[in-house]
């Protein structure tokens, strides 16, 4: 894996537009969508206290099989037999309340088969949060280093790289193409009910594409929006960013379900936003959620460069 220097600094996290604005920059969207955003305010300023190092691209299948060869670690999805979820053409909409052609949980999905071809340099979907913290907890111990899921305030700033725009290369939607893997035309087709919804233009990929295939943010992070959901560490609460703290926070103590950022190739431009959450439980594996690791610099090593790997 390849990691990049993530300096320490401060940002405004969460939502920073009024409704209006939004609903006026996404027309098509009915109104509902917009009133389900509470959780993105209000907006903060954030301090993160030390550099790290995050991963430059999303862990990829390649990666995870290699962890998995050399912990004999089972993921859940196969250790507890139900599977995951997989993307079947073939799957009537109308009997799931989805309606996406994604079905599961199947014993017949899971990171080997998310219902599409993927090689080793496209992301790992299909983990579950205890699937991340695996391979974290595996690669620290192998490596003497501490490896983690980034938080959430880490994996905003990181993505925002400065920015205070929907995305990092600014408020367009359609600059996405160039920057990331979302739904576009080459996926509308396989959803017509969502098509309205696809950015006008193709980025070259209907499903996963080999990570670092889009331009990188200002910290050369790649993929930070779209291609696979990345799990955080953090528990999701409603209203935790009005009490959050405003110094390195780490989510609410507890909560049932785990956060989730930065949207896939089936996501739509809105939910793509730097500042969306999303959250699932932790024992979740679905088709669109991968991860992405941090790895800690050491407090005496805050200044140093890069690590030579």
């Amino acid at each position: 894996m390849r990691f990049v220097r993530v300096p320490a600094g401060s940002f405004w996290m969460g939502g920073v537009e009024p409704t209006g604005t939004l609903a006026r920059a996404y027309p098509l969207l009915e109104t509902q969508r917009f009133t389900e955003l509470a959780d993105e305010g209000p907006a903060h300023q954030v301090r993160i206290r030390r550099a790290f190092y995050l991963g430059q691209h999303e862990v990829t299948v390649g990666q995870f099989r290699r962890f998995l060869d050399a912990s004999g670690y089972q993921p859940e999805s196969e250790a507890d037999g139900t599977g995951g979820y997989g993307y079947n053409a073939d799957y009537d909409p109308a009997t799931t309340r989805r309606g996406d052609a994604f079905e599961g949980r199947d014993p017949r999905y899971s990171w080997r088969n998310p219902g599409f071809a993927q090689g080793d340099d496209h992301p790992v979907v299909n983990v579950t949060w205890n699937d991340a913290q695996a391979l974290a907890q595996w690669l620290s111990r192998t490596e003497g280093h501490t490896y983690r899921l980034p938080t959430e305030a880490e994996w905003e700033y990181a993505c925002r790289a400065g920015t205070r725009t929907r995305y990092p290369h600014g408020d367009n939607p359609q600059g996405l193409l160039q920057t990331a893997n979302a739904f576009d035309k080459d996926a509308a087709p396989l959803w017509p009910r969502w098509q309205q919804h696809a950015l006008a233009g193709s980025d070259g990929h209907a499903f996963t594409a080999p990570v670092g295939s889009y331009a990188a943010n200002a910290f050369g992070l790649h993929d930070m929006l779209g291609n696979a959901w990345e799990w955080v560490s953090d528990w999701h609460g409603d209203t935790y960013y009005a009490q959050s703290p405003r110094t390195d926070p780490q989510g609410p103590s507890e909560g049932s379900v785990r956060v989730r950022r930065g949207g896939s190739w089936h996501t739509w431009s809105f939910y793509a936003r730097c500042g969306y959450r999303n959250w699932n439980s932790p024992e979740t594996r679905y088709t669109l959620v991968g991860m992405r690791l941090l790895r800690e610099i050491a407090p005496g090593s805050q200044n140093k460069g890069p690590a030579k790997r």
